[in-house]
């Protein structure tokens, strides 16, 4: 698509070069056929340094624009990027006519819908009633069980277990707002990546990123009713433990541990080997190998002992 005929749906002109534009991309992750946006100035150093073809920006932040780089300018660039999202969003049916490749080792119980170009390696066994979309790839060994669905270009490693009724690359809830209020849905251009024994417990819930991949790692263990958002990563041998939600764009070390109804506010770090205790509010970047507690977030000791001076006081005053 022309960026000249992306602009006659914004109603807007650009600067620069009419280019070939196949769909966003994550600033850092952009080349030439690509058009991303910026807004949030914490991302403006990997603006300057983009491989994008394209960017939508506030007028204060085009002068930062790498030289080649054609520019939209924007009073809401996330807004615009919402109603642009749609032009490139894949078709949920019919996107391709290539018929599944299922291996000949394969078990697919009756009811199972496979969607066209979907690959079913050896050894995979599929359960009544499981819906694969279009494009997936299902590596050897891994097992899907009742009900689960997993949508369009997902990919799913080996020896995973897929428990009853989870959703894997769902969007995610994503919207940008007009001044008058109303909700633009962002289509989610991305997919969601299981890496090799990765388990997912039944009625968890995992998003398909905005752009790129939402990424669950290696030996990463997953309770059920669980809520991972878009563009989420979590990292090898991870244990999310049931009820926990993180919203979109947190990223977890390796071995971290969160408890039952623990969560993130998202756009943040937390370490390698660090433990976030049953209902802890991660709200900031947590630093690895510490355990954690409680709403603000906490050192664990540190909320015992704030527990210990409540109880005290409480006791005290006779209240």
């Amino acid at each position: 698509m022309k960026l000249s005929d992306i602009c006659k749906k914004l109603s807007r002109d650009y600067e620069g070069e009419d280019r070939e534009i196949g769909g966003f991309q994550a600033i850092q992750d952009a080349l030439g056929e690509h058009i991303v946006y910026l807004e949030n100035e914490n991302f403006l150093d990997s603006f300057k340094n983009t491989k994008a073809g394209a960017a939508i920006v506030l007028e204060k932040h085009k002068q930062f624009a790498p030289k080649g780089c054609s520019i939209i300018v924007s009073q809401n660039p996330h807004l615009d990027m919402a109603l642009l999202s749609e032009l490139f969003a894949s078709k949920v049916i019919g996107s391709t006519s290539k018929p599944p490749q299922i291996d000949s080792s394969a078990v697919v119980m009756p009811n199972v819908y496979i969607g066209n170009g979907a690959i079913v390696k050896a050894n995979v066994t599929i359960m009544h009633g499981a819906y694969i979309g279009e494009n997936v790839t299902i590596e050897e060994g891994t097992i899907i069980y009742p009900n689960a669905v997993i949508y369009n270009n997902c990919i799913i490693g080996k020896r995973c277990h897929l428990l009853a009724n989870c959703v894997i690359g769902s969007d995610g809830f994503g919207y940008a707002h007009t001044k008058e209020g109303v909700h633009v849905k962002i289509y989610h251009l991305g997919n969601v990546i299981l890496e090799d024994d990765v388990e997912i417990g039944a009625c968890t819930t995992i998003d398909r990123a905005v752009f790129g991949s939402t990424i669950v790692k290696k030996g990463t263990k997953i309770d059920n009713l669980v809520q991972i958002g878009h563009n989420c990563e979590l990292g090898e041998h991870c244990i999310i433990v049931s009820q926990t939600g993180l919203a979109g764009s947190s990223i977890l070390g390796r071995n971290v541990v969160m408890g039952g109804q623990s969560a993130t506010s998202g756009h943040l770090r937390v370490g390698d080997f660090a433990v976030v205790a049953a209902r802890g509010g991660v709200s900031k970047t947590l630093e690895g190998g510490k355990v954690y507690s409680g709403f603000p977030i906490m050192l664990h000791k540190e909320w015992l002992k704030a527990q210990a001076k409540l109880a005290r006081f409480f006791k005290e005053k006779k209240i």
